[in-house]
């Protein structure tokens, strides 16, 4: 049985929504920690609904926030529960889509995801698997768990823009080439790449620039908000 998961909601600012962003939070946070990234995106894409659950678990490290899995080298697990963790949230997590795609009217294609983190590793994870393309896969300070079992699983390649802080800590950097190549050796043809000069384990500016950019192309967006981003944004992502 599936756990049903909470969620946060910021609607679309033009009042129709035709498009839905969902944010997948990182280890030991919860979806009010990217939910606050609707307010800077929201005005270049008016008809998103933006959404962003919890993960299905109290974290181990933080009872306060949530985690979507355990991770051995922080709480201690063994590989063997991270693994039966992992494929049960994205039980969790595939229930969770197919809910709110219904519920808002939205087809696969309407629906793009944002993941910090471990929310990236889960992003990583179901969005190939599912039978029906979503718009496309924002990972920020992530990496691709088990892509070596990518390309005998997947059933659909949408577009996928990864990110990473040069200066991380947590997720190494070599993580982003690393599933920029899995995801090529599975045959994806849209995966783009963005490092953020100078950033730790987060998101900087001009990575939700080039994100939004991104965002606002997949989602059929391409019409600017009152606050116009910069004219580089899409020339931050370099197809790899």
């Amino acid at each position: 049985m599936t756990r049903v998961l909470d969620f946060g909601r910021v609607e679309a600012a033009s009042g129709r929504a035709e498009s839905m962003v969902i944010f997948l939070h990182g280890y030991g946070a919860d979806g009010a920690d990217l939910l606050g990234l609707a307010e800077p995106l929201a005005p270049h894409l008016p008809d998103t609904v933006f959404v962003a659950p919890n993960a299905p678990e109290r974290s181990v490290m933080n009872p306060m926030g949530f985690q979507w899995f355990p991770i051995p080298w922080i709480d201690g697990s063994s590989e063997e529960e991270a693994a039966s963790g992992m494929a049960r949230a994205a039980e969790d997590l595939n229930a969770f889509l197919d809910r709110m795609m219904v519920d808002e009217d939205m087809l696969p294609e309407q629906v793009a995801l944002v993941g910090f983190s471990q929310g990236t590793m889960m992003s990583l994870h179901v969005a190939p698997r599912r039978e029906d393309a979503v718009a496309g896969v924002v990972g920020f300070s992530g990496r691709l768990v088990n892509p070596e079992a990518l390309a005998e699983e997947v059933l659909s390649r949408p577009p996928i823009l990864l990110l990473h802080g040069d200066r991380d800590d947590v997720v190494p950097p070599q993580s982003l080439p690393e599933a920029a190549e899995a995801l090529e050796g599975a045959g994806f043809t849209e995966v783009y790449a963005h490092i953020m000069q100078g950033t730790a384990h987060g998101i900087a500016p001009d990575g939700l620039s080039v994100a939004l950019a991104f965002l606002r192309q997949v989602l059929g967006q391409e019409r600017r908000g009152p606050a116009d981003a910069s004219e580089g944004d899409a020339e931050g992502m370099d197809d790899l």
